[in-house]
């Protein structure tokens, strides 16, 4: 591959060799239009692996994390090596069937004004329904939005590229030229949100974000994954509460934070009660109490 790439796959691995592998079969396999490079990092596996990707896979850029530095921390790590005019965040439990990336270089160029580009993502379970085709902004106070065409058939219906307020985690391409000047990914949401924070950063910056269904990458993600996991019920609870503290101001900031304490996580807790969850009932509060904890909020 050119020593100068056009852009670098950026992905992260944690205990996912073979989503990893298929990920960069899919790459190597369909993108020929541009040079590019691939980076692994190895966020802390059980197995180095890392050394088997790089055993694997010669030409694919590896970096071994003694610890598990979270999605932000990971992706920051590929950024800081990463050589390419874009940089594209990639999940390894991805993967894509066609070479869109011209259209993707294409709208990031319609307009120096464009920072950051997603494109479509379906689901990869059959029927491949849409699991994201742009965002709607956030509500002021409850910080709720949806995805567009989520869980929608791929029946051209969203095959119209337009702005979107922020951009979905699994793919998405940005200019080296935003991250110089935004800065890395922020590191202490370690898990949900850090992408949420990173594109509103981007907005404030004066870039707009698109979404792009010329390409199509598909998660293999499942529409009910996660949805009992103590772990993104606490982060989740947590994180939202930062991401109001970072970015909200005045009485927008308390109102919000007040919302989310007293209605959102009582209502939470108190459903989890009803259906005998009493250990998401808890990781909601531990979230709630956590936020309450975190010394330096604003980095």
């Amino acid at each position: 591959m050119n020593k100068t790439p056009v852009i670098s796959f950026i992905t992260i691995c944690y205990n996912g060799f073979k989503d990893t592998c298929e990920l960069i079969d899919s790459l190597q396999a369909t993108i020929h239009s541009v040079d590019y490079e691939i980076i692994v990092v190895d966020n802390a596996s059980r197995q180095n692996e890392a050394e088997k990707i790089e055993k694997r896979y010669p030409s694919v850029l590896t970096i071994r994390s003694l610890t598990n530095r979270g999605f932000s921390g990971g992706n920051n790590l590929g950024i800081n090596i990463a050589k390419g005019k874009y940089l594209f965040l990639i999940n390894n439990d991805t993967y894509m069937e066609a070479d869109g990336l011209p259209s993707l270089i294409e709208r990031l160029e319609s307009h120096p004004a464009i920072g950051a580009v997603s494109p479509l993502i379906r689901f990869a379970a059959s029927p491949q329904h849409i699991q994201f085709a742009g965002f709607t902004p956030l509500s002021g106070i409850t910080l709720r939005n949806r995805s567009i065409g989520y869980n929608c058939t791929d029946d051209k219906t969203f095959h119209t590229a337009h702005p979107s307020p922020y951009l979905h985690g699994a793919a998405m391409l940005v200019k080296r030229e935003v991250i110089a000047r935004i800065g890395l990914m922020p590191e202490i949401y370690f898990l949900y949100y850090e992408e949420l924070d990173w594109c509103t950063a981007m907005t404030h910056a004066g870039y707009e974000l698109w979404y792009e269904p010329s390409c199509t990458v598909f998660h293999k993600e499942s529409q009910s994954t996660g949805q009992l996991s103590t772990l993104r019920t606490y982060y989740l609870t947590r994180n939202r509460l930062l991401y109001a503290w970072r970015n909200l101001t005045g009485i927008q900031r308390m109102l919000s934070i007040g919302y989310q304490i007293t209605l959102a996580a009582g209502k939470s807790s108190f459903t989890y009660l009803l259906q005998r969850q009493p250990k998401l009932s808890a990781a909601v509060w531990r979230g709630v109490f956590a936020f309450f904890n975190l010394p330096h909020k604003t980095k």
